[in-house]
């Protein structure tokens, strides 16, 4: 009987993904912290001096300090008031709550910065890929995005705004859109 019941659910389960699309099925999946806000998400750094710890505390040990503000990073877990982060290189630790943004930015292309001299990302005028190019962005370059549609963010960086391409830069999910 339990393995009968098991079976419904898994032929249930797998009926609903197959249902739903890539991007309902990945909201559909999208885990909740103890905060009640989506794990992961992008967040910026509110301080221009923000330690990251090894550990969820003041007791442990500073393995790693920012020093640039409005950074984008990926909390990836939550603790009490500390969030687990991850940073565009990969870096991981733990930050006090008060220290980071709801603000979003993101980072041109950055695992692209190792690949040479004449690799871009494009700043367009609109959000499609035939629009003129406003700005030719370097990897690794910040910018402020004030919306993304699920394809295109709106975004500006040194007094250029314009629209980059969603899968070109490090602070938004493919397919997430928001205002």
């Amino acid at each position: 009987m339990r393995s009968k019941v098991l079976k419904s659910c898994l032929a249930f389960a797998i009926a609903l993904a197959a249902s739903l699309g890539p991007v309902e099925f990945a909201n559909a999946q999208a885990a909740k912290g103890p905060s009640g806000l989506p794990l992961p998400r992008f967040v910026t750094l509110k301080s221009k001096r923000v330690n990251l710890r090894i550990g969820p505390g003041t007791d442990y040990a500073v393995s790693w300090m920012y020093l640039k503000s409005g950074l984008p990073v990926e909390i990836i877990q939550e603790y009490d008031n500390w969030r687990r982060i991850r940073d565009a290189d990969g870096t991981e630790g733990w930050v006090n709550q008060s220290l980071l943004s709801g603000q979003r930015a993101a980072i041109a292309a950055p695992w692209m910065k190792t690949k040479g001299k004449g690799i871009f990302v494009n700043l367009r005028r609109e959000a499609q890929p035939s629009a003129s190019i406003i700005a030719k962005l370097e990897p690794g370059v910040m910018l402020t995005i004030g919306e993304c549609n699920g394809d295109w963010c709106r975004a500006e960086t040194d007094g250029a705004t314009g629209w980059v391409a969603q899968s070109e830069i490090w602070g938004a999910y493919p397919g997430e859109a928001f205002k």
